[in-house]
């Protein structure tokens, strides 16, 4: 579970991204839509520390259920372990020559001996049909090669949550479809920040955000047709 509790973020010179709001997110899937700049982006950086709250907190449930649950900011290092991030582009977070290296570069804490390391990088990029492509240039993947690599790394960490910040915007509608695909089918509780309506229509629950506001909170097809509504009103 991801808790909000009158959570606000204000950049540094006053402005205010998100007004303050409290809100608990337990089901599987979740999208977040709204205009460019609404605060979406934001909102989804909270839930693993890259963004702190100025104001109010923000936590994540503990793997053990009967301990208290992990804050943003005073348990950084274990809810980045608990929460992974895929960023819109790949090339932001594949910083490895080649794409077992990326994956072995993600592993280096779960996995000290190097060979337990390549078996455990090669089994993750399998499961995502990426192992034929082990030694090859990151920058020699197509888009949805790389978002799926990306992906991979994350997840060869095993998270408990994963955020995506709009994974499908740089791809066509082929890999669209398979990133989509893929993040509703994995069994981690996943948060997408999208653009992409049909992928939002896919999740247990949508927030619709706008100028820093969450304006509508509830079933998929309710968000997007309120969103829509906003939209065609402005």
């Amino acid at each position: 579970m991801i808790s909000f509790n009158q959570t606000s973020v204000v950049s540094h010179d006053g402005a205010t991204i998100l007004h303050p709001f409290s809100l608990q997110l337990t089901e599987q899937r979740i999208a977040v839509i709204g205009a460019n700049g609404s605060g979406k982006s934001t909102l989804a950086r909270l839930i693993n520390g890259l963004v702190e709250p100025t104001s109010g907190v923000v936590t994540i449930e503990a793997a053990d259920t009967s301990a208290p649950p992990l804050d943003t900011v005073t348990d950084g290092a274990a809810v980045r372990r608990a929460v992974g991030f895929v960023f819109t582009d790949p090339a932001a977070q594949l910083i490895m020559p080649t794409v077992i290296e990326d994956v072995e570069l993600s592993l280096r804490r779960e996995h000290r001996d190097a060979a337990e390391r390549r078996r455990a990088a090669l089994a993750a990029l399998a499961r995502f049909g990426l192992d034929g492509f082990a030694e090859r240039s990151v920058h020699a993947l197509s888009g949805g090669q790389q978002q799926l690599l990306a992906i991979a790394t994350v997840l060869a960490t095993g998270p408990r949550i994963l955020v995506t910040d709009e994974p499908t915007t740089l791809l066509d509608l082929r890999n669209t479809r398979i990133i989509g695909d893929l993040l509703t089918s994995l069994p981690q509780q996943v948060v997408i920040v999208t653009h992409n309506l049909e992928l939002a229509a896919r999740a247990d629950r949508a927030l619709v955000v706008d100028r820093g506001r969450i304006v509508y909170d509830g079933e998929a097809a309710s968000a997007i047709s309120h969103y829509r509504d906003r939209v065609a009103a402005a």
